[in-house]
């Protein structure tokens, strides 16, 4: 399977968002979409925490708002946010305990099993894998 291939199970369904009050129904919505594909309360945790922490991003550094997809691919949950930012580089250091900023993206690929992101016409897409 291609990295970024297109989920054609039908199963997904997607959630648009566009200000810091629709924060709280983009966690809503992937903690709907897990439990009720079958993952944990504890990795659901985990799954909301990143996603929270690239819709912040998306809020506070992109404009025209986002979209969040949830579904189960090979004994995965699959979650894509799709924004118009810039593609997103990881393997990040941690910053430092004092820093202000900088720990979303740092945080994001230490609690998901895989992260990836491709840009296209679409906006950029981040890709994340969590077991089930």
């Amino acid at each position: 399977m291609a990295l970024f291939e297109a989920d054609t199970s039908g199963t997904s369904d997607t959630l648009s968002y566009g200000e810091a009050e629709d924060l709280g129904a983009v966690r809503a919505f992937v903690r709907r979409h897990a439990l009720a594909l079958g993952m944990s309360e504890a990795r659901t945790e985990m799954l909301m925490l990143a996603v929270n922490e690239l819709a912040t991003n998306t809020v506070q550094h992109t404009t025209g708002g986002g979209r969040v997809r949830v579904w189960t691919d090979a004994g995965h949950i699959v979650c894509d946010v799709v924004d118009q930012g810039p593609p997103r580089t990881f393997q990040r250091q941690m910053p430092p305990a004092d820093a202000v900023r900088g720990r979303g993206l740092a945080i994001v690929e230490r609690v998901c099993d895989h992260v990836a992101s491709v840009s296209g016409p679409d906006g950029t897409t981040v890709r994340l894998r969590l077991h089930l």
